[in-house]
């Protein structure tokens, strides 16, 4: 799915604030004639027929990206324009035309309506996820002949997992912007009331059991663990779990459904229990995304799955402290569900075209301490610093960004080292991921509404209906 939701659930509605339908031509050489002239406004050749060589300086062309952030949001949209301004100098003639539309990162039907319209800009937004949707609609151009170590210096020191989300057939069809991985967010005051120790959340699905009930035993409508059911978030989260004890959802081949199976009985059981053996997981149920982070930002919710960059959202957004909150790993250690976001380059520009977004996408997401990773910058433009992700970086890059991280932190970086020191290996999202997200809502809900829930049933239902999904072309 996606975070905050700078990723996921594109399904599910995220948390991005937007403005009003703008189109902003940001550049130092002003606003140039359309983007659709795949030649560039007076476009000059490249020099070098190539691909693999990077963009001339002297190349002309004018470039529409998607998912400029909004008036709404003043802090990054001043980062923006001031990463446009860098590029522009060392690329003058390359006009970044920044586009900021309500919706159109984040609503599936636009999106879709998108790629089916041949409308997208010439640089897009998508989740990791979406990449079979792009590639049936014949919309993103197969960039691996551009993307070099010449093109993108720290190629080699980015994630080749997140990379891989990004390939298709060997092919390479986009360039990371985020990433995330799922672990335990935990209140820490309420762990502390509880008399357990936040610096060391529970590791194992037992032990969630255990101090779900004595943080719920506080009393006053506090839930010990919380989980979605409802907005295709509920088949998120069950994959999330069934990818932590060692399961799968969808088998190896992407055919028939994996999850009817004793993994998945533990996985539905263990559910169950807390919601009606234990009492540990509240009264209200059928919750999506933004319930549960309402609910631990009110100090309402021990723990729950997560990505870390939903601690930024309720701090920003919810008004919450960040010295309230840790991490650990996902209980049972086995995997745990990845994914993230990134662009894409629209299918049958130019050359020219292709090179200047690989600059563009290079210099702003992909340069240690430039761009998004410029984390003097952003801690003086009081945004958050210090999260463990998106962090895609490996070797020297990962250090140097680590310490950078560490070095302008804005809240308590101590309090995710139990996440940081034991990462788990990360798993990608099923094939048709949505599809069968929604139809293992039923499965969730189910589980935590119903005592006298039929797990057998609930899952036997489930699979039928996923292979249905798997089988449709």
């Amino acid at each position: 799915m996606r975070s905050a939701r700078f990723r996921r659930v594109r399904a599910t509605g995220a948390l991005t604030l937007v403005s009003a339908l703008t189109l902003t031509a940001l550049s130092a050489c002003g606003t140039s004639s359309s983007s659709d002239d795949d030649t560039g406004s007076g476009s000059k050749n490249s020099g070098s027929s190539d691909p693999a060589a990077p963009l001339d300086p002297k190349t002309k062309v004018t470039l529409t990206i998607d998912c400029m952030p909004p008036a709404a949001k003043a802090a990054e949209l001043k980062e923006w324009k001031e990463d446009v301004a860098a590029f522009n100098k060392t690329y003058p003639n390359v006009t970044i035309e920044g586009r900021s539309t309500p919706g159109q990162c984040l609503e599936p039907p636009r999106f879709t309506a998108m790629l089916k319209a041949k409308s997208q800009p010439d640089v897009f937004y998508t989740y990791f996820t979406d990449l079979p949707q792009v590639l049936d609609n014949d919309g993103a151009q197969d960039i691996s002949a551009y993307v070099t170590e010449k093109t993108v210096p720290l190629l080699k020191d980015i994630d080749p997992g997140v990379l891989n989300s990004l390939k298709q057939d060997g092919k390479l069809y986009g360039l990371p912007t985020s990433n995330y991985t799922m672990g335990l967010l935990v209140n820490r005051k309420l762990f502390q009331q509880a008399g357990l120790d936040p610096d060391a959340p529970p590791r194992t699905w037992a032990d969630v059991r255990t101090a779900a009930k004595k943080i719920a035993g506080l009393g006053g409508g506090v839930a010990g663990f919380g989980e979605y059911s409802a907005g295709n978030t509920g088949g998120w989260h069950f994959t999330a779990q069934m990818y932590s004890v060692g399961g799968d959802v969808v088998a190896a081949d992407g055919k028939k459904a994996a999850f009817n199976n004793e993994l998945g009985k533990q996985v539905a059981e263990n559910i169950h229990a807390m919601r009606w053996q234990d009492d540990s997981m509240g009264k209200t149920q059928l919750l999506k995304w933004g319930d549960l982070q309402k609910q631990i930002a009110t100090d309402k919710l021990g723990m729950f799955l997560a990505a870390p960059d939903d601690i930024a959202y309720m701090v920003q957004q919810l008004g919450a402290k960040y010295e309230n909150f840790g991490m650990g790993p996902i209980p049972g250690e086995k995997n745990t569900l990845a994914g993230g976001n990134n662009y894409m380059v629209k299918k049958g520009i130019s050359a020219d075209k292709v090179k200047a977004a690989i600059a563009w996408l290079n210099y702003k997401n992909l340069t240690v301490g430039k761009g998004q990773f410029d984390w003097q910058r952003t801690k003086a433009d009081s945004l958050p610093v210090g999260i463990p992700q998106p962090n895609f970086w490996l070797g020297e890059s990962k250090k140097k960004d680590d310490a950078a991280r560490v070095q302008h932190a804005t809240m308590p970086v101590e309090n995710f080292k139990t996440f940081m020191d034991n990462p788990v290996q990360g798993k990608a999202e099923p094939p048709k991921a949505q599809e069968v997200y929604k139809v293992l809502d039923n499965v969730m809900s189910g589980l935590l509404t119903n005592k006298d829930a039929d797990i057998a049933k609930l899952l036997s239902t489930a699979e039928t209906q996923v292979n249905q999904v798997l089988a449709t072309q």
